[in-house]
């Protein structure tokens, strides 16, 4: 059957009016600046779950919608492209009696910002720490902290999880640091842009692996190709850069980015620089946590909880090379998590222990931040999430 469409409006009219609606979902309510915010609490520290804002990218106003949906650590979680369901890995050691965490998916109501749980299933290890989607939004990976492991799981057709169609477990002797890293820690996955291989982060073996990832089963090869971090760095989490062809990766042990480049071939990695996240001079304890590259901006930011600071690099176009803008007070303790709006014109840092989100305003040039004084009183913050609004 051939379709026809007439438009009295003429040619053009027609030619984008067919391409608006070809457009994705989440590409289309992407500009219209107006978002909910998920922010995930440690409910061992008196947070309940999961909490939802609405936010106004024009203003940079934030209002409480209150509890989204009641979980046990929801400490992490990541959206599909839709805008539709929001997958929470549930930090917990113990699920049906097993020594297990969980992976809770959920349904994203747009108009209340409430959350409906639609499954949960074991995350197949205890403390899962971070969860991320595969390019196709197929797979969710899951990276299992205390243990080690990684585990893949479907997407099923109406947004539940199924079982685990692949698994991994780390094995070998900790890093230099013996309270922190006496075993393998795995802590987060990137996917690289083709897909092929799921990039893994491991804090206690001071170690990244790539796997081959084979996107039509959901499975891990068993034998990824091995770099090598700076002995005790203890790399965290790990963010790839638009054009596909460099890693950044913050070490949590040593307060520090690495810049690598990326070889698509084979996922294999070669460093190029690495530079600090604390300002010079500062001597006090603190551990880098969360990092992001503005949207549209060749900037890169890092948080450090201790310093209880963000800092700020501009990013050399042709190189790739970091270079320190500023590093800037958070206003609160613990900065364990911050995310940019879409637009790229504010950041929002949880302060996990001083129970607070606060509000920067990002520079449109600079990258820079400026707090706009709008501060969000929330108990044990640990994960922040933009969701475009239609």
């Amino acid at each position: 059957m051939t379709l026809t469409i007439q438009s009295p409006l003429g040619p053009l009219f027609l030619a984008v009016l067919v391409l608006t609606l070809l457009q994705p979902t989440a590409a289309r309510t992407a500009t219209t600046g107006k978002y909910l915010v998920y922010v995930g609490t440690y409910t061992d520290h008196g947070g309940k779950g999961i909490y939802a804002y609405r936010f106004d990218a024009g203003t940079g106003q934030a209002t409480a919608l209150g509890l989204a949906a009641e979980s046990a650590d929801p400490v992490f979680f990541t959206v599909d492209a839709s805008g539709h369901f929001l997958y929470a890995v549930n930090e917990i050691s113990t699920y049906e009696g097993q020594p297990t965490g969980a992976v809770s998916a959920f349904a994203i109501d747009s108009a209340s910002g409430k959350l409906s749980l639609m499954n949960q299933v074991s995350s197949r290890d205890a403390g899962p720490a971070h969860i991320t989607l595969d390019q196709a939004g197929k797979y969710a990976l899951v990276s299992n902290y205390p243990r080690g492991a990684v585990a893949v799981f479907p997407v099923l057709r109406d947004g539940r999880l199924g079982e685990a169609s692949g698994f991994v477990q780390h094995r070998g002797p900790g890093g230099p640091d013996k309270e922190r890293q006496e075993g393998p820690h795995a802590h987060a996955v990137a996917l690289s842009a083709d897909n092929r291989f799921a990039l893994v982060a491991d804090l206690g073996l001071d170690q990244l692996f790539a796997y081959p990832f084979d996107s039509s089963k959901g499975t891990l090869g068993q034998d990824p190709l091995i770099t090598k971090t700076n002995p005790g760095s203890g790399p965290r989490h790990l963010v790839f850069s638009p054009s596909g062809k460099l890693l950044y990766v913050i070490n949590e042990l040593q307060s520090s980015v690495t810049t690598y480049a990326y070889d698509p071939t084979n996922g294999g990695l070669r460093e190029l620089s690495t530079i600090s996240t604390l300002p010079g001079g500062f001597l006090g304890p603190s551990f880098a946590s969360e990092i992001a590259l503005h949207p549209s901006r060749n900037v890169l930011y890092a948080s450090n909880r201790g310093h209880d600071s963000i800092a700020v690099f501009s990013i050399a176009p042709a190189t790739g090379t970091l270079t320190e803008v500023e590093v800037v007070p958070t206003n609160g303790k613990t900065p364990r998590s911050f995310a940019i709006d879409p637009t790229g014109s504010w950041l929002l840092a949880a302060n996990q222990q001083s129970d607070n989100l606060v509000i920067f305003r990002i520079h449109p040039k600079t990258g820079r931040l400026t707090s706009t004084g709008q501060v969000l009183q929330i108990t044990s913050p640990a994960c922040v999430q933009f969701v475009p609004l239609p």
